[in-house]
Order: C-alpha cells, then sequence, then structure tokens
C-alpha cells in the first residue's frame, strides 16, 4: 500500500465505523499493509510499517491515543523476528500475530465494562464527560444487568460531543441529563462518582483526555466524589508531561484548530490530569490505582 492508499484506507474506517476507536482503525491499516506489502526484507518491511504510521498519525483525525497503540502492536508482531526462518515464515507470523493482538483490543472494552459492573449500584448518580466508548459500552452492559442509575452528561465543547453520548444513552433507555460544561460545579454535589474514558493514559498515572477533564477532576476532587477513568491498556503511553505545556501540539490540536503563530487562538481539544485526582483506572489488566501504569508500560514493553 502507497502512502495515499494508506491514509484513505485509514480515513475510511474512521468515516464509516463511528464504534471504532483510532487505535484500532490504525492496526486494521496496518495490518492491511502487513498482508498485502511486497517487501523482500524485514528491514524494508519495517520502514513500510514505520512510514504508514508516520501517515496516520499525520491523518487529520484526532490521533491522541494511535501513537501508543501502533508502538504497542510493532513491538508485539516484531517478537516474530527469527534468525532461523525465512523472511515469508517471518511475515506469517508477524500477521498471524498482528491478528492475535488485534482481537485481544477489540475484546478489551467488553473486559473493562464486566470489571466496571459491581461499581454501578442502585440509584447512583454518574456524571461523565465527552463521548467515551468504554463508559457507554460499561453503561450498556449494566443497564442490560438490571442495574438503575442516572447519568449527567456535560455538553462538551467545542465539538458537543457529550451531546453524541446523551443520544446513545437516550437509544438505550438509559435515564439521563444534558448539562452545560459550565455546570459541573453545581451539579457536583449531586452525584455519587464521575466516570469517563482517557484518549491516553501516561507513564505517571495521569491521562490526557477531552478538554475539560481536568476541570471535572478537580471538581470532584473538592467535593470528596471518585473519579474513575475506564480505558484499555492499549492506551498506555511512555510519555511523562507534568503540566498542560507538556503536552504535544499534534494531541492538543486538530490540523484545522491549529495556530502556530499564537496557540493561545486556537482551542485546545484535550487537557490532562494529573494522577491525584485520579482514583481508580480501570483497564483490561484489572483495577488499577495510578501509580500502577508504569509498572504496566513496562510489562507491556518487556
Amino acid at each position: 500500500m502507497l502512502k495515499k492508499e494508506v491514509s484513505e484506507y485509514f480515513s475510511n474506517i474512521m468515516e464509516k465505523e463511528s464504534d471504532i476507536s483510532a487505535s484500532i482503525a490504525a492496526i486494521t491499516t496496518l495490518l492491511k499493509l502487513l498482508e498485502h506489502d511486497k517487501s523482500e526484507t524485514v528491514q524494508e518491511l519495517d520502514l513500510n510499517l514505520q512510514s504508514a504510521v508516520e501517515v496516520i498519525t499525520n491523518s487529520s483525525f484526532r490521533i491522541t491515543g494511535v501513537s501508543s497503540g501502533c508502538a504497542l502492536f510493532m513491538r508485539f508482531i516484531t517478537f516474530a523476528k527469527l534468525d532461523n526462518i525465512t523472511f515469508a515464515e517471518c511475515k506469517k507470523v508477524m500477521l498471524d500475530r498482528g491478528k492475535v493482538f488485534l482481537k485481544k483490543l477489540t475484546d478489551a472494552r467488553n473486559k473493562v465494562a464486566k470489571i466496571t459492573l459491581p461499581f454501578f449500584v442502585d440509584g447512583t448518580n454518574i456524571l461523565t464527560h465527552s463521548k467515551s466508548r468504554v463508559v457507554l459500552e460499561a453503561m450498556k452492559l449494566a443497564v442490560n444487568s438490571q442495574k438503575r442509575f442516572h447519568v449527567f452528561v456535560s455538553e462538551s465543547s467545542p465539538d458537543k460531543s457529550g451531546t453524541e453520548m446523551y443520544n446513545c444513552l437516550k437509544a438505550l433507555d438509559i435515564p439521563c441529563t444534558l448539562i452545560l460544561d459550565s455546570a459541573v460545579g453545581y451539579i457536583m454535589e449531586r452525584v455519587d462518582m464521575v466516570m469517563v474514558g482517557a484518549e491516553c493514559v501516561v507513564e505517571s498515572g495521569g491521562i490526557i483526555n477531552k478538554i475539560g477533564s481536568c476541570t471535572m477532576a478537580i471538581c470532584a476532587k473538592e467535593f470528596k466524589k471518585p473519579f474513575y477513568v475506564l480505558t484499555e491498556s492499549y492506551k498506555f503511553s511512555r510519555m511523562y508531561p507534568l503540566n498542560q505545556k507538556d503536552l504535544p501540539n499534534n494531541f492538543i490540536y486538530s490540523e484545522n484548530n491549529s495556530n502556530d503563530d499564537n496557540s493561545l487562538s486556537a482551542h485546545p481539544l484535550v487537557d490532562y490530569t494529573h494522577p491525584s485526582y485520579i482514583s481508580l483506572l480501570f483497564t483490561d489488566l484489572g483495577i488499577l490505582m495510578p501509580s500502577a501504569v508504569s509498572d504496566e508500560l513496562i510489562k507491556l514493553y518487556l
């Protein structure tokens, strides 16, 4: 696949498969490339895959969690590079391992939902932010398990992704209320917990997520309400931001939203939430304290 074909294939998945995350779309694209690539050496194949990753991460879609997913994918499949097998055999093993890796990723969301289920207590009021597929999956499983709860959803400007989440919850007959982003402090005393997703989990155990997540976490801390993060482990990244300024510009701004001359005039799309504001992370690896993320990252990249 040429660079243009890689870009078109990835964009096509993102546009037509609304239930698929950017990371899974990226890895599906890499698998397609691996399947049809005409390389004759492992080194050439590596270069083509890395080139495809660069094309994907430079796309106009939000790619906050793509880098970590692609890095883990490359790490996983390249375990197959053995000196005593032919290139054709090596490529087949890499492709097989890639398919196994993708299957693990697609199963991760359901694992997170199952591990979160006991926290849905009847009568609970939950506050969430933006649209998170894994949070939606957890709530869908909870309501199918006859759990009764109410969800407050912040609008989540500037793209109103919270409104989309609200509509998804309504379609599942889950009692929910759409609130203004500025009403988070007002509503916090009425909720029992905050439950959000993450676009990326950094090495410190903090998260990079939709703009407004940090504000919500600080508010939850002040009101002594638990702030829970639901996320798949492929979003774990070997980044260590200390503050908002440490976030890369390609995470903070979209291609159409960036302004190199004056970044303050562009609306940031994500922010960084410090691990001290996070109560627990619900992942396909289990329920983790933020401090455990660095240990899990070591295991993932060993």
